[in-house]
């Protein structure tokens, strides 16, 4: 393995796969444990995916094991929204934004987090789920129609009427 050309790429990718697990989970810690272990699973598998697109891999392994963790504890009552890990240029804003992704499933949360914060296509959100895009298309309408609803101080904030 070129554990240079390995650093480099973790080094590159992993702020900002710490802040989308981030907004997936609410729990920066958790977040941090999560591309830890996407990292750890990328460099055994470095030889394979350095010449395609690791960081995607990442990703992928970051929303499946987020999932997966949910699964196993969605009978536990669990917060999401941490107020103590604001840690953006705008309190509020963060506060809001983690608030309001905390009314979703993580299903819909993971869709409008690669989707609308990491700006992913719909292609590329399914290929990351590991689901077609009718279900990415599905769940992203499902989740802003319970944000239009559930969360109208997120629609306030960005200027937008329910």
């Amino acid at each position: 393995m070129d554990d240079r050309e390995f650093t480099e790429w973790a080094g590159g990718c992993q702020r900002a796969l710490v802040r989308s697990a981030y907004l997936l989970t609410g729990d920066l810690h958790r977040a941090e444990d999560l591309v830890q272990e996407a990292l750890v699973k990328v460099a055994m598998r470095w030889p394979r995916l350095r010449d395609g697109n690791p960081t995607a891999y990442a990703r992928q392994i970051v929303v499946r094991d987020n999932i997966s963790w949910w699964r196993k504890r969605r009978d536990l009552l669990i917060e999401t929204v941490r107020d103590t890990h604001v840690r953006a240029h705008e309190p509020e804003v963060a506060l809001v934004v983690r608030r309001a992704l905390s009314r979703l499933s993580p299903g819909q949360r993971a869709v409008v987090v690669l989707r609308h914060f990491d700006d992913l296509t719909e292609r590329e959100t399914a290929d990351a789920l590991g689901v077609t895009i009718g279900t990415v298309k599905s769940q992203n309408a499902a989740a802003l129609a319970r944000l239009r609803t559930g969360a109208p101080e997120l629609l306030d904030l960005i200027g937008r009427t329910p």
